[in-house]
């Protein structure tokens, strides 16, 4: 099996935990990371004992065949392009960029370079999550027919002041639209499909020391004829759920809690229990969830008895899926248009707020 070497572009915090998550990989060796502040790219090298890269440039001579982009978002297009231009294959964080114009500058340079561009979505690897699509797949729901996501979460202004690109339009381009919320649009239409209508409202309720959003609420009319409801807000402390719930024409319901209790944090806090199926009436499944909540609790302690956090093994499990791809000249399961369509979600939920008309997403 051929190693597949790593590259981090910036040191920050997910980061790290990128990082963590590469280390629990056969096959996939962390050997550099890449950054401007000398400093700090020196001591993330020195943590993790790899080499440190002043330029992308370098990751390409240090060997490095995949680039994981976990710097903020407004920093993804350029970077990301860079790195496909030195021939190195990419991973972005999530989100893709701020715009799907800028998605679609960095899926050109992918094209153009002959590299793999993905996504991190590693909430698809959730075995709550994976029981709902393959419900679907499986023809379970019938027809599906209806869709909603209920976010709702909380961030305090320490977690703004944490780092100084946070709650700017310019530094952050957005809210909790833009950075609490795409992992949930990405599974409402890893789910249903492509939009074909939204009409949107959002707002900064209750963080007066920001200037972004951080509430939204849509309607949604899918090109499959579905229709769909978004709800995401960091309004209520301290952080509640994240819920993604699907309803099929047979009339039966599947569901996935994605997150509970308070939000996770990325570097400041960790996964406090397991995703789960909060509500299945499948006929003839309706007592699985309880199954299901007990095997996912048993193999939640299983991880952290062997000192492994559940957000660590989720990661490791898309960054092995896309060194796969890389191997098998295969796309990643979660590609550089999956990406992309998050993007057009918000982008569209943001021109419809502020245009007051229903959008079609780009």
């Amino acid at each position: 099996m051929k190693e597949i070497k790593v590259g981090i572009v910036t040191y920050g915090k997910v980061a790290r935990l990128q990082a963590k998550a590469i280390s629990k990989l056969d096959g996939v060796r962390l050997v550099a990371v890449q950054g401007r502040d000398e400093a700090k790219r020196v001591a993330f090298a020195r943590d993790f004992d790899i080499m440190p890269c002043a330029t992308v440039a370098d990751l390409a001579k240090a060997g490095v065949d995949l680039a994981i982009v976990s710097s903020p978002h407004p920093l993804h297009r350029d970077q990301t392009i860079e790195a496909l231009d030195a021939g190195i294959h990419v991973l972005v964080e999530k989100p893709m960029a701020l715009s799907t114009a800028d998605c679609d500058a960095m899926i050109g340079a992918a094209k153009r370079n002959g590299r793999r561009l993905g996504v991190i979505s590693q909430r698809r690897w959730f075995p709550a999550v994976r029981r709902v699509k393959e419900a679907i797949e499986d023809g379970k729901l019938g027809d599906t027919i209806l869709a909603d996501i209920v976010m709702y979460g909380w961030r305090d202004e320490a977690y703004y002041r944490s780092d100084p690109w946070r709650g700017s339009w310019s530094q952050e381009g957005g809210g909790v639209l833009v950075n609490q919320a795409p992992h949930q649009l990405d599974l409402l239409l890893w789910f249903m499909g492509p939009v074909a209508e939204v009409h949107a409202y959002w707002s900064n309720l209750n963080h007066p020391y920001i200037e972004v959003e951080d509430t939204a609420v849509a309607v949604l009319r899918f090109e499959s004829g579905a229709l769909g409801s978004i709800l995401v807000s960091n309004s209520q402390k301290p952080g509640i759920y994240a819920k993604v719930h699907v309803h099929g024409q047979n009339g039966a319901t599947a569901g996935v809690q994605t997150d509970g209790g308070a939000m996770f944090v990325a570097g400041m806090s960790s996964i406090v229990e397991p995703a789960k199926n909060d509500i299945w009436t499948i006929p003839g499944e309706e007592s699985f969830p309880g199954r299901w909540e007990n095997e996912d609790l048993a193999f939640f302690k299983e991880l952290e008895g062997q000192g492994i956090e559940a957000t660590d093994w989720y990661h490791a499990r898309q960054i092995e899926d896309f060194a796969t791809a890389i191997r098998e000249g295969r796309e990643p399961s979660v590609d550089a248009m999956a990406g992309r369509a998050t993007v057009a979600l918000f982008e569209a939920i943001y021109e419809s707020g502020r245009t007051g008309a229903a959008v079609k997403p780009r």
